[in-house]
């Protein structure tokens, strides 16, 4: 091997390790904005019955679509259902790493779910790292049993803050529905990331050590 081909070897490693870390620290502020919405919901929301499931209980004869779709989540529901698919992607994906308890929607409490998905974040996290650095032992994603295994790397990620997202959504828009908004200074917390990357161990925001490193380079 030459010269310029092991210097080649090592930048294609330390930017896997790299992007490794940001996998991390990504999926670390994206669970800090789960907890920061449970935290802050008003706790009569938790188990409330959907809109959707009330409006199609009062009509006398909804049209088949509605009668063969299944029943609205509750916030209590989605919370759950969150924490139970990490576990089936850990399961699935990882299965070296010890996956956690699953919760069952119908007794969970706000802080059971606090506590659980702070639990099968820290396990996603080992997986993304692991997934993404490639020390070989997890050489596939798999997002459900049904489903084609991907190749592990950045789009496995995105796969997971997607279906999150998604139901963050659903939190914040049943909570409007349900009269019980969330005020604008937790909404606005939930878009400052700066402030969530410095909550989960990074002092100096997103993207601020690969900054660092591409300006100490040019000097």
């Amino acid at each position: 091997m030459t010269t310029r081909q092991r210097k080649l070897h090592t930048e294609l490693d330390n930017a896997h390790t790299q992007l490794g870390q940001a996998a991390i620290r990504i999926f670390a502020a994206n669970d800090r904005l789960n907890q920061i919405l449970i935290e802050h919901l008003n706790p009569a929301l938790w188990k409330a019955n959907p809109p959707a499931n009330l409006s199609a209980n009062l009509k006398a004869g909804p049209p088949a679509s509605a009668r063969t779709r299944a029943p609205a989540r509750s916030i209590a529901a989605i919370f759950t259902h969150m924490h139970n698919v990490r576990t089936k992607w850990i399961r699935l994906t990882a299965p070296h790493l010890k996956v956690p308890p699953q919760l069952n929607r119908a007794h969970c409490t706000p802080r059971q779910a606090r506590t659980a998905l702070a639990e099968s974040a820290a396990r996603c996290t080992e997986m993304l790292a692991e997934a993404i650095d490639g020390d070989g032992r997890v050489n596939a994603f798999l997002r459900d049993g049904w489903a084609r295994p991907w190749p592990p790397g950045p789009e496995m990620l995105c796969y997971m803050l997607a279906h999150e997202a998604h139901h963050r959504g659903q939190v914040c828009m049943l909570a409007h529905q349900l009269g019980f908004p969330l005020p604008n200074q937790m909404t606005s917390r939930m878009w400052n990331w700066e402030k969530l990357w410095m909550e989960c161990g990074s002092p100096t925001g997103p993207g601020e050590p690969a900054l660092e490193k591409s300006v100490d380079k040019k000097r």
